[in-house]
């Protein structure tokens, strides 16, 4: 059911009144993929960051992954440079030892007779899954009332997981609109060929924005990948694929489902996080779940090609949004002329659901 939504806006959107989403930091109380599993190995420690905040990630004897502030208490050391002592990280400057609440468990050399520090380093909350670490950058009171995404795909024997980590030069909130924007798919007629995304209808509240798009086939060379991925490819469809794209403050989501079928042919989940102070940095972490088709092994064979089409796609998206950011450092704000309500839709929920940045923050 689409919501009611205020008429057709003008380029007063791009006012001074409205706050330039360029400088509206993600909202810290949600969870958000710092690091792979993969890179967090047993015994070892893995430095990640959010929006300028440096993580100490470690894994312990037993396997399970803490999240410390990335600075002894003592002299400011990064904690990621420490050894690992079965659940203890210990820096590797003095030795000071932390368990993985950011409790001090030892100082070496402390006197007898002289209490410890009272305060250690900050913790934060750590959730493993999807083969990804999760922390929770903001109040760790509300960690337990948050949900992590659900993915019921990634785990089903009937898909297989592509996942992505990349770094993206851009504020996260060019991402957002990229995907949600289908408009843009001339930039991509060498990978995908001449498609016609027609858009169906979209719903939008305060913390998502959901379009519908319907793909038809336009003619012109389309790159291995592509075919195999899109409905008339492994899956054996052959009707044009209905794209939906979803926002879902703060992650993103979209789906292909061929005309014909009820069931996606692929979905991808993503989450864009912030690495630097000023977030003109992000890094994006996606799981793109294919169904895997009734000939048993042809998903396997298509996996090169799969992998190479998206990669092409990313790096053309890649130049796009890196190309808007350098417009905005140039120019010192936003000075899009946006005419798609869609888009002034999810810059909405993006500017209602963010916080505001440090004004120092931005300041060239």
């Amino acid at each position: 059911m689409t919501e009611a939504r205020p008429g057709p806006r003008t380029a007063a959107e791009n006012s001074r009144t409205v706050p330039d989403l360029r400088r509206i930091g993600i909202h810290p109380d949600f969870w958000y993929p710092v690091a792979r599993s993969r890179d967090v190995r047993k015994g070892k420690t893995f430095a990640a960051v959010f929006a300028g905040e440096r993580i100490a990630l470690y894994r312990g004897a037993s396997g399970k992954v803490f999240a410390l502030e990335d600075r002894c208490a003592h002299r400011q050391v990064p904690l990621s440079l420490g050894v690992v002592e079965g659940e203890v990280l210990r820096c590797c400057y003095h030795a000071w030892a932390y368990r993985g609440n950011g409790h001090i468990s030892q100082i070496p050399y402390l006197p007898k007779g002289v209490d410890r520090p009272p305060r250690g380093v900050r913790a934060y909350p750590v959730r493993e899954v999807y083969g990804l670490v999760f922390v929770f950058p903001g109040d760790p009171e509300k960690a337990p009332l948050v949900s992590l995404p659900e993915l019921p795909e990634f785990d089903s024997p009937r898909h297989k997981t592509m996942m992505f980590s990349r770094t993206v030069k851009c504020h996260y909130t060019f991402m957002h609109e990229n995907l949600l924007d289908m408009n843009h798919q001339f930039l991509h007629r060498g990978v995908l060929g001449k498609i016609r995304p027609e858009l169906l209808g979209y719903d939008t509240g305060p913390q998502f924005v959901e379009a519908r798009y319907l793909f038809v086939p336009g003619g012109g060379r389309k790159d291995r990948g592509a075919g195999l991925l899109s409905a008339e490819g492994i899956s054996g469809a052959d009707s044009p694929d209905v794209i939906t794209v979803r926002t879902q403050y703060p992650y993103q989501t979209l789906q292909a489902v061929p005309t014909d079928s009820e069931l996606p042919a692929f979905s991808l989940w993503v989450a864009y996080v912030p690495e630097d102070a000023e977030q003109r940095t992000n890094h994006a972490y996606g799981l793109l779940m294919i169904a895997k088709p009734p000939i048993p092994g042809a998903l396997d064979v298509a996996w090169p090609f799969i992998r190479r089409f998206t990669e092409r796609v990313f790096a053309q998206d890649r130049m796009a949004v890196e190309a808007e950011q350098r417009a905005w450092d140039e120019q010192g704000e936003d000075r899009n002329h946006e005419v798609f309500p869609l888009i002034l839709d999810v810059r909405e929920v993006l500017r209602s659901n963010g916080v505001p940045l440090d004004p120092a923050a931005t300041d060239e």
